[in-house]
């Protein structure tokens, strides 16, 4: 796929979320209003998520794979910190599928009480680079943040003000679900539909039919892009717990 190419899809499916997201009764690029009988933009149940007894019985339909995986450039962590340091008040934070931890880490050093949960258990890495600086910085050996070595459950955010989820595989669905159960907010990251609890309708967008999935489960969310390469588009939920510090 062409760079161009590339960039136009992008756009395409940051509208399409944009559409998907917007509060109900607002106009559109062309001016007109959606929302329908459901009070809710797009929630026609031809638009809607299907889950997997609901596809049992069809039959399945092979497709070439034409993607092609692109590098993240380095630092994309460094940068979600930037971003949530910069919209958000410190609070709460749960950093589901986090790895080694690092985002944890620049959050806690931000003022921030913030833990991983993620199934396997990792340290720190030894040394980060701050790009602010343009520096590399050592963590101090033996150091750790708060974790928990399972796979995320929705009663884990029980305690957690922002839920953040940065490709984290199988869990997106489990995110939201969290959310307008406990009013926490969320900032994610989709990424691959593996061992989530329902596939998009063919020819919907993963992303888009999570963005659905959110405002069916009445919860205001909206698209935001981050400057990596790879999957940088992000679904954020603001949340009843949460604060948020920058002006849309």
């Amino acid at each position: 796929m062409t760079k161009k190419k590339s960039k136009r899809r992008t756009q395409a499916l940051f509208a399409s979320l944009e559409k998907i997201t917007a509060p109900a009764g607002a106009a559109d690029a062309d001016g007109d209003e959606d929302g329908g009988l459901t009070g809710r933009p797009f929630c026609d149940a031809e638009d809607q998520p299907l889950d997997l007894e609901s596809l049992a019985d069809q039959p399945i339909c092979m497709a070439p794979d034409t993607s092609r995986s692109l590098r993240m450039k380095k630092f994309r962590t460094q940068l979600f910190h930037q971003w949530l340091a910069a919209n958000f008040a410190p609070c709460r934070a749960l950093d589901i599928g986090g790895g080694k931890g690092l985002l944890a880490y620049l959050l806690i050093r931000s003022g921030w009480q913030a833990a991983v949960v993620d199934p396997v258990s990792q340290a720190l890495p030894e040394k980060y680079k701050d790009i602010r600086s343009n520096s590399r910085v050592k963590i101090a050996p033996g150091e750790t943040v708060p974790r928990i070595d399972a796979e995320f459950a929705v009663e884990m955010a029980r305690d957690y003000d922002l839920l953040l989820g940065m490709h984290a595989h199988g869990s997106n669905a489990k995110i939201i679900d969290a959310a307008a159960l406990y009013g926490c907010g969320f900032v994610i990251f989709p990424c691959c539909v593996i061992d989530e609890p329902f596939f998009p309708r063919l020819g919907v967008h993963w992303i888009e039919a999570l963005a659905g999935y959110a405002v069916f489960k009445g919860l205001a969310v909206f698209p935001f892009r981050i400057n990596f390469k790879g999957q940088n588009i992000g679904l954020c939920h603001i949340g009843e717990r949460a604060q948020w510090l920058a002006k849309k």
